[in-house]
């Protein structure tokens, strides 16, 4: 008698997924969203001296432009140079591409592209970092560079002559203008 009761029981719906692979990639968006305006709010409130960055538009979080000043006693001091940061869906599990848009002479920055090789945003990228710690190693990179791996081996030549340096690093200089006008 069981087996013809349960056989007349309407059949069950499947359980509803809510996890499924839209909400979750919803989900996801929406609490790298909430890292991404959390880590602006720090990077806002930071007394970090010569770095500052922030979206492109109010309605993506995940577009930025920063600008990263060379810090006193380089030979960047007093120049300041524009980045683009892309932030992924799955941030911060993935590091963001960062390039410099203004053109930067260095050992580590390809000065045609501007793509940075910088070990925290490749190979030793951690979830922990946040747009601030980046762009205070960036800032730092300018003064300290890895002439071990340069993507430009011309600005790694010549790194130890700061004179000569300085003639080709000012050759592609190009000054930010000032958005706001």
């Amino acid at each position: 008698m069981e087996q013809v009761t349960s056989s007349l029981a309407p059949p069950r719906a499947p359980a509803s997924n809510k996890s499924g692979p839209a909400s979750s990639s919803q989900s996801g968006a929406g609490s790298v969203a909430k890292r991404l305006g959390n880590e602006l709010m720090t990077l806002m409130m930071s007394s970090s001296p010569g770095i500052s960055a922030f979206p492109k538009t109010d309605s993506n979080l995940f577009d930025w432009m920063g600008t990263i000043e060379g810090a006193s006693g380089t030979v960047y001091a007093g120049l300041a140079f524009r980045i683009s940061i892309h932030f992924p869906p799955n941030y911060p599990y993935v590091a963001p591409t960062i390039k410099f848009e203004t053109p930067c002479y260095h050992p580590n920055v390809d000065i045609n592209s501007g793509t940075i090789c910088l070990d925290i945003l490749q190979d030793k990228w951690s979830a922990v970092y946040s747009v601030q710690t980046i762009l205070i190693s960036l800032q730092s990179l300018l003064g300290e560079p890895n002439n071990a791996s340069p993507l430009n081996s011309d600005a790694a030549a010549i790194w130890n002559n700061p004179e000569s340096f300085k003639a080709q690093l000012m050759r592609h200089y190009r000054p930010l203008k000032d958005d706001s006008a």
